[in-house]
C-alpha cells in the first residue's frame, strides 16, 4: 500500500480542522462546567453555547433562537420529520419527499408510514433533479411537510430549493431540507430560500463528529424527539455536548466565511480531475447534473467493471473514495439514488464517487489520474464480455 493517503471522500467525512480543535480543547478540561448549573463556571459554558448558536445562525441567515443543537444530521432529520408529523397530525397526515433522499429521511418516512402517515416519494430526472411542479402536484389538503435535500450526497446535484420552498408556502405547507452536504459548500439563506426546518452535521464541514443542529423557524409546531431535562428550551433533553457545540460553531463560521473562494478552488480541481478521467478512460458516464452540482463532487460510472473491486484496487494504492453514501456501504443492491435517476443496474454498480475538499491537492489529482486508468483497464480485462 502507498504510504501516502490520497483522500477523495470528503462527502463521507472531513478531518476536524486544527483551528476547530484548538477552540474545543479548553472546554474539555478548563471550562468544563455544566451549562445548566448556576455558578460561575457554568456561566462560561452557557456563554460558549450561546456564542456557537449565534455562529450557526449567522451562517444560515437565521436567529440564534431558531437553532437547536443535536448529535448530527441523522438526528436532525429524524426530529424534523417525526416532530412536525406528530405536532401537526390533526391538520394532516401526508408528507412529500423524494426518491433520492438520504436514508435518514427515507427510513424515517417508512417509520411514519407504519404509524399511519402517507408519504409521496417524488421521482427525479436523469440528472437527479426534482421538478418544483411535481412538488406542487403532489400537495393535498392533508399535506403537512415537504422534505427535499439541498444537495445529493451521492451525485452532488443541487436542487432548486428556493422554488420548492415557495411552492410549499403557497399552499401553507412546511418545508424541510437536509442540507448536510450543502452547508459550507453553497450559500444558505433560510429566509430567501423559504426554508422552515434545516438539518446540518458538523463533521461534513471540518467540525467534530457527533455534532449537528436543526434550524426550526420561529412559530413552527414540532414535537420533542428526546425527552428528559429542559435543555434546548425543553425541546432536546440531555446535558449539552459543550466541546462539540463549541467546535460546531467554530467550524461553521470558518467554513462559511468564504464559500465562493472555497468553491472556486475545489471546483477547479474537480474539473481538472473529471477532464483527465474523460480523456484517459473510455466508456465512462458522469452521474448527476453537469453544472448544478456540489463543487467537490464527481460521481462516474465505468462500463464493464464492479465499483467495489475498483475501490479495492485504488485502496491498495492509498486512494480513499466511495461507491456512494458511506451510510450505505456494504449493501448489495445498486444505489437507490442512481436507480431513481434511471441508471441501468450494471452501470450503477460500476460507479465511483470522488469528493474533493480541503485535503485535496494537485498532486492528489495527478496521482489518481495515473492510477485510475490502469485500475479500470485491469478490471475490464478480467471482466467477462469486456476484453
Amino acid at each position: 500500500m502507498s504510504e501516502k493517503i490520497h483522500y477523495f471522500d470528503h462527502a463521507a467525512t472531513t478531518p476536524t480542522h486544527p483551528e476547530v480543535v484548538a477552540a474545543m480543547l479548553p472546554y474539555f478540561t478548563e471550562h468544563f462546567g455544566n451549562p445548566s448549573s448556576l455558578y460561575g463556571l457554568a456561566d462560561e459554558s452557557r456563554e460558549a453555547v450561546d456564542r456557537a448558536r449565534g455562529q450557526v445562525a449567522a451562517a444560515l441567515g437565521a436567529s440564534p433562537a431558531e437553532i437547536f443543537f443535536t448529535a448530527g444530521g441523522t438526528e436532525s432529520d429524524n426530529w424534523a420529520l417525526k416532530g412536525v408529523a406528530l405536532a401537526n397530525r390533526e391538520k394532516g397526515d401526508h408528507i412529500i419527499t423524494t426518491a433520492i433522499e438520504h436514508h435518514a429521511i427515507l427510513h424515517t418516512c417508512e417509520f411514519l408510514e407504519r404509524q399511519g402517515f402517507s408519504v409521496t416519494y417524488l421521482p427525479v430526472d436523469r440528472y437527479g433533479m426534482v421538478d418544483p411542479a411535481a412538488v406542487e402536484a403532489a400537495i393535498t389538503d392533508r399535506t403537512v411537510l415537504v422534505s427535499v435535500m439541498t444537495a445529493n450526497n451521492e451525485v452532488g446535484t443541487i436542487q432548486p430549493i428556493a422554488a420548492i420552498g415557495a411552492v410549499a408556502h403557497e399552499h401553507g405547507v412546511l418545508f424541510h431540507t437536509d442540507a448536510v452536504q450543502a452547508v459550507g459548500n453553497v450559500p444558505i439563506d433560510v429566509d430567501a430560500m423559504q426554508i422552515d426546518l434545516l438539518s446540518l452535521s458538523g463533521h461534513k464541514f471540518y467540525g467534530p463528529k457527533g455534532t449537528g443542529a436543526l434550524y426550526i423557524r420561529d412559530g413552527v409546531a414540532i414535537e420533542t424527539l428526546v425527552h428528559g431535562g429542559g435543555q434546548e428550551k425543553g425541546r432536546r433533553a440531555g446535558t449539552e455536548n459543550l466541546p462539540g457545540i463549541v467546535g460546531l460553531g467554530a467550524a461553521i463560521e470558518r467554513a462559511c466565511g468564504d464559500i465562493p473562494g472555497h468553491a472556486a478552488r475545489v471546483a477547479a480541481l474537480r474539473d481538472r480531475l473529471l477532464d483527465g478521467i474523460l480523456e484517459r478512460v473510455p466508456e465512462v458516464t458522469l452521474n448527476g447534473h453537469p453544472t448544478e452540482r456540489l463543487p467537490g463532487n464527481i460521481n462516474i460510472s465505468f462500463a464493464g467493471i464492479d465499483g467495489e473491486a475498483l475501490l479495492t484496487l485504488l485502496g491498495m494504492q492509498g486512494v480513499c473514495a466511495s461507491t456512494g453514501s458511506a451510510c450505505s456501504s456494504g449493501e448489495e443492491a445498486p444505489s437507490h439514488v442512481l436507480t431513481a435517476m434511471g441508471v441501468p443496474p450494471a452501470l450503477a454498480r460500476a460507479s465511483l464517487r470522488l469528493s474533493l475538499g480541503d485535503l485535496t491537492t494537485g498532486a492528489d489529482i495527478d496521482f489518481l489520474l495515473d492510477a485510475l486508468p490502469d485500475a479500470v483497464a485491469r478490471l475490464r480485462r478480467l471482466s467477462r464480455g469486456h476484453a
